[in-house]
């Protein structure tokens, strides 16, 4: 089977939900990254925005992970959003050391600014990700409108994070915003307040454009949108860029086959991509049947 081309994921590698589905009917909590690691190559750490894993937690999951697969580990909120990316070193250097055994398993790590976060903190963004380990990478993803006008402050926010081979990271939410959600919708209607309304940028600043789509919680209602990101993905690809693609959805129970959904368009447009492996319960029942034809 030929290996994946780009990197492609969901936000979480954890969900009991996915028991069944992602994940062998039998599966425990134990069983969650290894088998999710089958499939998808990379995936986002948003915990770590919230607290820390421990030595041993990041140990482990370097052994049950393939040498291939890469984790995106969000900043610390303390470092992003209390204190605004200023006097931040030790926190910053604490959050990478404690990951660092990962070593090659590290994707970008990706710091996600503050909604309030405009361009008159733009110094303060310069001079965070100029004291950055150069052997690390690492996304940015803004909200504030400021970095959406298509003037020269989003060129010259644009133009440094390419100076310093920084990824603008990219969130789509188009899908969420456009779906009609009942009031008992509990988990779309929490999304689509939390999620940003921002204009799309079908860009790159770096060798490893960073990309985060949020879905419609109808999958097939995604289509449009996400074949504009599987051309995306192709022309990168073609340039000898390495995307990174995150599949999210509202309450991401369905972020696994959004994923492979995406793929499947990724494929039709062409044939270089590589092959997303089958799911451990596809693999369970595929064995299961050829059992019972002995």
């Amino acid at each position: 089977m030929a290996e994946l081309q780009y990197y492609l994921g969901c936000p979480i590698w954890s969900n009991k939900h996915w028991v069944g589905e992602l994940f062998t009917s039998n599966a425990k909590p134990a069983d969650f990254l290894g088998q999710y690691s089958s499939v998808f190559n990379t995936v986002e750490g948003n915990a770590t925005f919230y607290a820390l894993p421990k030595p041993a937690s990041v140990r482990r999951w370097r052994e049950e992970t393939p040498p291939h697969f890469k984790f995106c580990f969000k900043f610390p909120k303390t470092i992003s959003h209390q204190l605004r990316l200023q006097d931040a070193g030790q926190e910053t250097q604490t959050f990478l050391n404690r990951l660092a055994p990962l070593a090659e398993r590290l994707g970008p790590f990706f710091l996600q600014l503050p909604p309030s976060f405009d361009f008159n903190e733009m110094p303060a963004l310069e001079s965070f990700l100029k004291l950055l380990p150069g052997e690390f990478s690492y996304a940015v993803e803004a909200r504030h409108p400021d970095f959406f006008n298509s003037m020269p402050t989003e060129e010259k926010f644009n133009d440094l994070l390419q100076s310093l081979n920084v990824s603008r990271a990219v969130f789509d939410t188009r899908g969420l915003h456009a779906a009609e959600v009942p009031d008992d919708d509990f988990y779309t209607l929490d999304a689509k307040r939390r999620k940003p309304k921002v204009p799309v940028r079908f860009l790159t600043t770096s060798q490893y454009p960073f990309v985060r789509f949020v879905g419609h919680p109808v999958i097939e209602n995604n289509e449009f949108h996400l074949l504009q990101w599987a051309s995306a993905v192709v022309k990168w690809l073609e340039e000898g860029k390495r995307p990174y693609v995150f599949m999210h959805a509202p309450d991401d129970f369905y972020a696994p086959h959004l994923a492979h959904n995406f793929h499947a368009l990724v494929c039709k447009i062409s044939k270089d991509a590589g092959q997303l492996p089958l799911w451990p319960n596809e693999k369970t029942k595929s064995a299961e049947e050829q059992l019972q034809l002995f």
